[in-house]
């Protein structure tokens, strides 16, 4: 009877706990009603103190667009409706980098919870996407506006908007899953990433056209650059009415699911470290 009580005893085994990145999916559905409330709590953080609320969301990429089509448009010779087009570029951008800040700030302000009870790590940079995500969704109020002023048609290929959408939100979430592993351990690394994405939005056409003579020095790097293709893939349906063509949409779906992959599996292996760091 001895031997058979201590038999019986639950034994913890590690190796039994999987897979770390599955275990912690996993939790993040179980979670789900806190993601709301962070998301929730984002949202209103940054608009209760805004007179305008809401619409900000919506004025905001507006009055750049307004700004940099006075200012661009026969600077860089551009055809075609340039106000839609930086609008597209500057929506697309917009996502990737308040996702990917806000991913970074988020783990650092929930450092002081993960000390005190147990809630998914990657909890924070799911619900900093996520409040990227209803931005953009808001976003794209103004872009249908321009879209009637300036006489632009809509197209019906702009209902695969969502699928270029989507694919950046996983390449967001994975990016900003990286890099806020590698911040908790280099502090460094969030002030760097700052003049990074200066740079990198210099080197996406954002606000010149892709095919102006400029631009030709940067031709080489544009298929290794992740975010060109992001916003190509959602520009297509907006400026050209069509659905992108294979060519142009596998190495969207490659960047975007691959670098969710390696930044998921990235964070999940090192998150029982940042409660002594962060």
């Amino acid at each position: 009877m001895k031997a058979l009580s201590i038999q019986s005893k639950p034994v913890y085994d590690s190796a039994r706990q999987g897979s770390s990145g599955l275990r912690e999916l996993r939790e993040i559905g179980k979670y789900r009603y806190l993601l709301g409330q962070l998301i929730k709590r984002d949202l209103t953080t940054r608009y209760k103190r805004s007179v305008l609320g809401v619409a900000w969301t919506m004025l905001n990429p507006l009055g750049t667009m307004i700004i940099l089509s006075v200012v661009f448009s026969r600077l860089f010779g551009a055809e075609g409706n340039y106000p839609v087009y930086v609008l597209t570029g500057l929506t697309a951008w917009n996502f990737f980098s308040q996702g990917t800040n806000a991913a970074i700030g988020n783990l650092v302000w929930g450092g002081s919870m993960l000390n005190r009870i147990y809630i998914p790590r990657t909890i924070f940079g799911v619900s900093a996407v996520g409040t990227a995500f209803v931005n953009t969704i808001i976003a794209l109020v103004p872009l249908v506006l321009v879209m009637l002023a300036t006489g632009a048609s809509l197209h019906p290929a702009m209902l695969f908007l969502p699928v270029p959408i989507i694919l950046l939100a996983c390449f967001t979430l994975g990016w900003g899953l990286f890099l806020s592993s590698v911040a908790v351990f280099f502090p460094d690394v969030a002030e760097m990433y700052q003049l990074l994405l200066t740079a990198w939005m210099y080197l996406t056409p954002i606000i010149y056209p892709e095919s102006m003579p400029m631009a030709a020095t940067l031709q080489k790097i544009f298929p290794f650059n992740p975010m060109y293709w992001m916003v190509k893939n959602f520009r297509i349906p907006v400026l050209e009415g069509r659905l992108p063509t294979l060519a142009e949409f596998w190495p969207a779906a490659a960047f975007g699911l691959g670098m969710l992959v390696i930044g998921w599996l990235f964070f999940t292996s090192k998150s029982d470290e940042y409660a002594y760091r962060v």
